[in-house]
């Protein structure tokens, strides 16, 4: 069962939309959500997965195969200089998802979905950092894909308390040469 959700969680937050919202929207019974989903708030879980995995996932991992041919600090610089973009273009869809992450914190019943989709944020960067830089071992990509994932989502909610505020690829592209012993800083 699909239902459309995300622009309704969107448009009123997760915290005022109701199952009965929800399923008047899709044109289903309220009953229907029970017996597809178990909960309003796994519906709203799963729904805002999905979306962000095929939004900003998707997105994100475009930024990163635009780094093939370049230095993997290159590429790097560019991902974080192009991603408040990406945030731009997904601004209320990324807000739903902090709030709903709150609240999934404070009912680790639903947590497993968000674990599975961390999971799988990681395993598509990875994939795509062997793509741009076939170079990169399994473990050296996944340790870049990890580094990646956990400063996007950082930056995300950075971005939404304060845009201005973001360091730029190249400053932070700069740290992590600094802090590898590499005096080399990225093409800006």
């Amino acid at each position: 069962m699909t239902l459309p959700t995300v622009p309704l969680i969107v448009e009123r937050g997760i915290a005022k939309t109701t199952a009965r919202d929800i399923a008047a929207a899709a044109g289903v019974s309220l009953a229907a959500i029970g017996y597809h989903f178990g909960s309003k708030d796994r519906l709203v879980t799963e729904a805002l997965v999905e979306t962000l995995g095929t939004g900003i996932g998707d997105d994100l991992e475009n930024l990163v195969l635009e780094g093939t041919g370049a230095s993997l600090l290159d590429g790097f610089a560019t991902l974080v200089n192009d991603v408040p973009s990406v945030f731009a273009a997904n601004r209320e869809a990324l807000l739903a998802s902090l709030e709903n992450v709150v609240h999934v914190l404070r009912d680790s019943s639903e947590s497993r979905k968000l674990h599975e989709a961390v999971a799988e944020g990681y395993r598509g960067m990875a994939k795509n950092l062997v793509l741009a830089h076939p170079e990169l071992d399994e473990r050296q990509a996944n340790s870049i894909a990890r580094l990646y994932y956990v400063l996007t989502q950082s930056l995300g909610i950075l971005w939404l308390l304060d845009s201005e505020a973001l360091p730029s690829g190249d400053e932070l592209a700069e740290a992590v040469a600094t802090i590898g012993g590499s005096h080399t800083v990225p093409n800006s």
